[in-house]
């Protein structure tokens, strides 16, 4: 499906927007220790021009690195399975109180995107000082980054606020490309996330690229383990449902993409959802948003906990 006419479809807007409120509903649980909820509207009398300097900053970087939109979103994941979506991946060393999660085996040398969060985070303050979180930059930037690729578009949920700590254990725990779909099942059930959100947020795999040492066929004679490859060959800069057809015949680049349809438990959990999203992309589409939305209401910090920084690779100061 191309991206005009998918963008302007009433039938897909109007599916967008019960996506949203069914999600609403599943994430009553969005609320912080001080009680606060997400809300779409958040920013909307603060710093009423947030998402279009999110977005300006994205478009600009894309054109010098189309890879971009794909690292994007995979900081907003990597942020939210750790801590919660709480821009703890951000953080910097700062020894002996912060230990960085970017170390752990699942983001060295693979996160990726750290300089456009900053110039988003600067444009901010220049903008709206003081307002916008890192963790909503996050959140901002992947729906950004989806729709600028072709995906569907969302309101995104925002109000959260900075968290002050990191979680080097946890992180060396995140989803890994060679866990077993029974793993990646309990990871995800650890974040109220179901099977269908599983399926729905690997579809993110349908852009950008991995190292060859992480795919199913490793790499080839004389490629060196950082070479990088489509992680969707066939449509490998859009955001499509094409990834699922690719797992149907096989193609998967990731092991843990092929398992949720070659483990023998895939017929009675994933390989149906597989089979749905790979038949309707307007499925796909309104079951990623669902869960998109389900992931960014996980352990929110809200209200007056966390902090909103003014770097987002360092804790504020006492005193700032």
């Amino acid at each position: 499906m191309a991206a005009s006419s998918r963008v302007s479809s009433p039938g897909w807007l109007l599916a967008a927007h019960c996506a949203l409120l069914l999600a609403l509903l599943l994430a009553g649980a969005a609320r912080g220790h001080a009680g606060a909820a997400l809300s779409s509207a958040f920013y909307d009398q603060s710093c009423p021009g947030a998402y279009n300097v999110v977005r300006r900053v994205i478009q600009s970087a894309r054109v010098s690195d189309p890879r971009i939109p794909a690292s994007l979103i995979r900081l907003h994941f990597h942020d939210c399975f750790v801590n919660g979506c709480d821009g703890s991946l951000l953080l910097d060393d700062d020894l002996p109180a912060i230990q960085t999660e970017k170390n752990v085996p699942a983001n060295n040398n693979s996160a990726r995107g750290f300089p456009v969060v900053d110039g988003i985070k600067r444009a901010l303050e220049e903008a709206c000082p003081g307002i916008v979180s890192c963790a909503d930059i996050l959140a901002l930037a992947a729906e950004i980054s989806v729709e600028l690729a072709g995906g569907p578009r969302w309101r995104v949920l925002l109000g959260r606020r900075d968290g002050t700590t990191t979680n080097v254990q946890s992180a060396k725990n995140l989803p890994s490309p060679f866990d077993s779909l029974a793993k990646l099942q309990e990871k995800f059930r650890n974040v109220n996330l179901d099977d269908t959100d599983l399926v729905a947020l690997q579809g993110a795999h349908t852009f950008g690229k991995v190292q060859c040492q992480f795919t199913r066929h490793n790499c080839s004679a004389g490629q060196p383990q950082g070479a990088l490859e489509d992680l969707d060959q066939v449509t490998p800069t859009v955001f499509d449902n094409k990834y699922y057809g690719n797992l149907l015949h096989g193609q998967a680049q990731l092991p843990s993409d092929q398992v949720m349809l070659s483990d023998p438990t895939a017929p009675r959990t994933t390989a149906p959802v597989v089979h749905r999203f790979a038949s309707n992309q307007k499925d796909f589409f309104t079951n990623f948003v669902t869960s998109m939305i389900k992931m960014g209401n996980i352990s929110p910090l809200t209200g007056k906990d966390g902090e909103i920084r003014k770097n987002c690779r360092r804790v504020n100061r006492k005193g700032n």
